[in-house]
């Protein structure tokens, strides 16, 4: 009796060591128990929204650029670049630079007595995130600058704030756009900037619509719908690196030679110059 007792005693150890140790087999194969989620992700607060139009101006008006809108800046300080043009608001005595008719506005750069005037003009309203663009036809001329760009509304310093470009282009190089992001990790004048550049055959004879999508992850640069540059947020929460998390305002100018605009010297006789601008868009996550 003794040892049936002790048979049956010893079977039942033998089986509860072998469900324990299928037990500690089956959490360590991880076939069925879950990864363990060590990092919470930050949930989008944008998922699930769409691209709403939220600021325009179509220049279906005539006259100078609307003034609820837009405001200029104004001088002949070389602006950090070693350009040569006087920026004026809007027009320079009888000499008008923003134009607005038959559904553009012309951005005109020309010879005043011995200076060259022209326009930066800027919109009042600036945004955090969106899609910004714009369709424009680009001047001809050795020495012209044409950009439509971004700088932050709180802006203190370049290049420690940031900076968007949403297309440049310099006459002595027709029909080369780019698409650029400045920060204090990578901007031009230590060579390590983000850019992007393509070629577009009648950026100077043809309209062609410009844009940026500006995310909590990324930059993205288009022209015609066709993505050719990227500027993923490396997410090290590093102002050096990524400036891009506060609200930015739009800007389009046309310059007269300087650093870039000018590497080849300028030629007058393109003057007046015109930078065509069918419409400015901005559409926000609804």
């Amino acid at each position: 009796m003794k040892k049936i007792y002790y048979i049956l005693l010893l079977g039942l150890l033998v089986a509860t060591v072998s469900c324990v140790s299928c037990v500690k087999k089956d959490k360590s194969s991880g076939a069925s128990q879950p990864p363990i989620k060590e990092v919470e992700e930050e949930e989008d607060p944008d998922a699930g929204k769409t691209y709403q139009l939220v600021w325009s101006d179509e220049f279906d008006y005539e006259g100078l650029p609307d003034n609820q809108k837009w405001w200029y800046e104004t001088g002949a300080n070389g602006w950090g670049n070693n350009e040569l043009q006087n920026y004026v608001s809007g027009a320079n005595g009888t000499d008008t630079c923003a134009l607005v008719s038959n559904g553009t506005l012309k951005i005109i750069a020309k010879k005043q007595g011995n200076q060259v005037i022209s326009v930066r003009m800027n919109t009042h309203e600036s945004w955090l995130y969106g899609v910004f663009e714009a369709r424009l036809k680009l001047p001809i001329g050795k020495g012209t600058w044409p950009a439509f760009w971004m700088l932050p509304k709180n802006f203190q310093s370049w290049p420690a704030d940031g900076e968007i470009d949403i297309m440049e282009e310099v006459g002595y190089r027709p029909n080369y756009i780019s698409s650029s992001i400045h920060c204090l990790a990578y901007y031009h004048k230590v060579g390590t900037q983000k850019t992007a550049e393509k070629y577009i055959a009648t950026a100077q004879s043809e309209f062609h619509v410009y844009k940026v999508e500006w995310t909590r992850s990324y930059i993205y640069g288009y022209v015609d719908g066709v993505r050719y540059f990227t500027f993923p947020n490396d997410k090290k929460n590093n102002k050096d690196t990524w400036p891009f998390n506060a609200p930015f305002y739009l800007k389009l100018n046309l310059a007269w030679g300087g650093d870039w605009g000018g590497a080849q010297g300028v030629d007058e006789t393109a003057l007046p110059a015109t930078y065509e601008v069918d419409y400015v868009r901005v559409y926000q996550k609804q």
